[in-house]
């Protein structure tokens, strides 16, 4: 009976560029070169979703993450240059952001460091869960942008949010590009100083050490270099020690950035609720001054009908024939609709979203004020305040839209209301006797309206190529750098009098700065670059404290016109969270036979575990079974750590023929690694690569016993493995086909005996 069970076998229709196993469910996420991502289940690889690439989100993905509970899977993509966190459940968006360089790998991690202040943190309630109201869901009618705050997903904050527990995503991308994301969410360290493109990332459970692999290439025609970083020292005094300081404050960062995505999809929900239906009236106007023969202004022609009930044939035509009865009653009920619809998005949507951000900000500038304990960290106390600042501005510019939104609803109740009889007039219409009614306060409203909406304004259609702004809620949600065409009229206006002439009052923090000039997206854009600027601060300092450790040259890539993902290519990198020990997994030819070699390294450089290089070669196990004594040997195509004790890898015979099988097997460390290795360690020349030193490397011959499996009929070539959910999935050499095991069929069998023993 052959070792491991095929549970799934399936072609694929796209060629698959990378694969990873969820960490707690029977998942793998794989992503193909169309630049869709698709998940899919063990159980006879049966897909649960897919999502396809669009413009928004990108088209060629680069590398994947799974979060360590298992509910988010992140995915960057290097076209657009942005990392996407969807839900396991859907095959949703729920948060994105985006980076400098081009992603080429992703590692997501899991702080498992315990102390008595960690534990009470994690198991105190959060106080804004107390203090603050549940944000309101966001109306389901609008764009699939807001799904996340939708009312089905009212618990998608805290799913975003995730355990309270530090996890941290450490991004790697081209030029030496490192940082790493608390939470998946907000960046709390750009690391700078590695040369070349990342190709592997380890961060320890402790966050002690940082291990970098990077390809390195001098010219453009030469070989690239593999080489290993380890910034052994990730300055321990600041994440390893502030350990609960930088849990809080990256907890605080993500709620910011969470609430300023709620922010953001409501001001959509809001553009979207405002339709050009309502931009009717200016261009209608607009073409009657084109058309018109008479020098009458246009404000002149509408004062006549007011007055003498009479109008121009050239406005009954605009009127009557353009404009319309049905026309003017269906404008009336859009304007009304759309602008009750944006009053309640800024009341309970804009207005709650900004309360809860001022909190959260608060009680930053309260941590940034406790110098003792967060100035190391780079958190700015005066930077924080002037983010508060912002949010205050921006709410100032929300009630400012309110207040339009007021204002407007009321003079075009009367305008249309007006306009509407008269036109029922024109036509001879029979008018109800409740419409007829209008007072002489009804008739100076009316003209006062027509007084400030219906001047002509040439330096306007200069600037918009329209005479006219009756609609003034409109330019309240462009997102444009432009000052608002009609700003509202602040003349007269006793408290802006009072603090002009104030000269204490004018420069005071007390007073949150007021942009009348400016849109709510301009005031919006400039509160998010404020706040981002605070809050990048702590990512510059933690990010300059990582300090280069060790650098090892592992050896020269050979240049072949291979067309295989570099996602799947060795090296490989492994942190054993037990001992603390970061392994490196990588291959090199020797005599025609790919050997694979390990790389041992202690994340703690002060622990007195050896640092150690072996080389492990595959003896000739299929034949020796068959009592053949013949002594050709395998070579590793690919190999990953299955669990801290096992490697799992795929072989094949080095001298292939057709018809010859490739092999899944796994490898246990404990056959390796043995007491003599510590008299034969290897002593590293720096100024050499190790290829060039592989002949004094300690080489083991391994000849495996029954942990392997003959993989009939298939080219595999690369394999991706769950040591926890004990399940592996082995690819082809085209890239379409796929293999799925479970790896301990034995151990499943014995406990399904005992179950059987126990009920009987």
């Amino acid at each position: 009976m052959p070792a491991f069970r095929q549970v799934g076998e399936k072609q694929l229709p796209q060629e698959v560029v990378f694969m990873a196993w969820s960490p707690k469910r029977d998942l793998i996420a794989l992503a193909n070169r169309a630049g869709e991502v698709l998940l899919h289940r063990l159980a006879n690889f049966q897909r649960v979703w897919s999502l396809p690439p669009n413009e928004n989100t990108g088209k060629e993905v680069t590398a994947l993450a799974w979060r360590p509970d298992g509910k988010i899977l992140a995915f960057g993509l290097t076209d657009t240059k942005r990392i996407i966190l969807c839900d396991v459940e859907k095959p949703e968006s729920l948060h994105s952001f985006s980076v400098d360089l081009s992603i080429t790998y992703m590692h997501w991690m899991e702080v498992t460091e315990e102390s008595s202040v960690l534990t009470s943190f994690y198991n105190a309630e959060d106080e804004s869960n107390l203090l603050l109201p549940k944000l309101p869901a966001l109306p389901k009618n609008y764009s699939t942008t807001a799904k996340i705050f939708s009312e089905e997903k009212s618990d998608e904050i805290m799913k975003l949010l995730g355990d309270v527990r530090l996890n941290a995503l450490v991004l790697g991308g081209s030029s030496g590009f490192i940082e790493i994301y608390a939470y998946g969410m907000f960046k709390i360290a750009t690391v700078t100083g590695v040369a070349g493109s990342c190709r592997g990332l380890c961060l320890s459970s402790d966050l002690k050490s940082l291990s970098v692999i990077t390809e390195v290439q001098d010219s453009s025609d030469s070989e690239a270099e593999i080489t290993y970083f380890q910034a052994s020292k990730l300055d321990t005094s600041l994440l390893s020690s502030y350990l609960p300081e930088v849990t809080r404050m990256a907890r605080k960062f993500t709620h910011i950035s969470t609430l300023l995505q709620y922010i953001k999809l409501s001001l959509t929900c809001m553009c979207e609720a405002w339709e050009e239906i309502l931009m009717q009236m200016d261009s209608r106007l607009t073409k009657f001054v084109q058309e018109k023969n008479t020098t009458t202004s246009v404000q002149d022609e509408f004062m006549q009908l007011l007055l003498w009930g009479k109008a121009s044939l050239e406005l009954q035509a605009l009127l009557m024939n353009q404009l319309t009865v049905k026309g003017l009653k269906k404008l009336g009920q859009s304007i009304e609709s759309s602008y009750s619809s944006i009053q309640k998005l800024v009341i309970s949507h804009l207005q709650s979203g900004s309360e809860a951000l001022l909190y959260h900000l608060s009680e930053l500038k309260g941590m940034a004020l406790w110098k003792q304990k967060y100035e190391s960290l780079g958190l700015d106390a005066s930077g924080i305040e002037e983010a508060i600042t912002a949010v205050g501005s921006f709410i100032l510019k929300a009630n400012e839209l309110l207040q339009v939104i007021d204002s407007s609803m009321k003079n075009f109740k009367a305008f249309f209301r007006w306009l509407y009889v008269a036109m029922l007039r024109m036509s001879e219409d029979h008018v109800l006797p409740e419409l007829n009614k209008m007072t002489q306060k009804d008739i100076t409203f009316v003209a006062d309206f027509l007084t400030e909406h219906f001047n002509e304004a040439p330096e306007l259609y200069n600037r918009k190529g329209k005479y006219f702004n009756v609609e003034r809620v409109g330019q309240y949600l462009k997102d444009e750098d432009d000052d608002l065409v009609s700003p509202p009229n602040t003349e007269g206006n006793q408290w802006f009098n009072f603090l002009k002439n104030s000269t204490h009052l004018k420069e005071s923090p007390l007073l949150f700065p007021y942009y009348p000039e400016k849109s709510l997206h301009f005031v919006k854009r400039q509160m998010e670059g404020v706040i981002d600027q605070c809050l990048q601060k702590p990512a510059d300092v933690i990010g300059k404290s990582v300090h280069q450790a060790v650098c090892v040259s592992l050896y020269k890539t050979s240049q072949s016109k291979d067309s295989t993902p570099q996602l799947f290519k060795l090296p490989f990198l492994w942190n054993d969270k037990t001992s603390n020990i970061h392994y490196v997994l990588f291959t090199m030819l020797e005599n025609s036979i790919s050997k694979i070699y390990i790389l041992r390294r202690p994340t703690d450089t002060s622990r007195s575990v050896s640092n150690g290089i072996l080389a492990v070669e595959f003896g000739n196990f299929l034949n020796s079974m068959n009592g053949s004594s013949d002594s050709r040997c395998y070579s590793c195509l690919d190999a990953h750590f299955y669990d801290d004790e096992t490697v799992t890898v795929v072989l094949k015979e080095s001298m292939e023929q057709e018809g010859k099988e490739r092999v899944l097997a796994q490898l246990p460390l404990s056959s390796v690694y043995t007491d003599e290795d510590q008299d034969r360690e290897l002593v590293w020349d720096s100024t050499k690569r190790l290829d060039e030193q592989s002949g004094e490397i300690p080489t083991h011959t391994v000849f495996l016993e029954n942990q392997w499996r003959v993989l009939e009929n298939m080219k595999a070539q690369y394999v991706s493995v769950n040591g926890i959910r004990k399940v592996s999935c082995v690819l082809s050499s085209n890239l379409r086909h796929v293999r799925v095991f479970e790896m301990d069929v034995e151990d499943d069998g014995e406990a399904e005996e005992e179950e059987e023993e126990e009920t009987t």
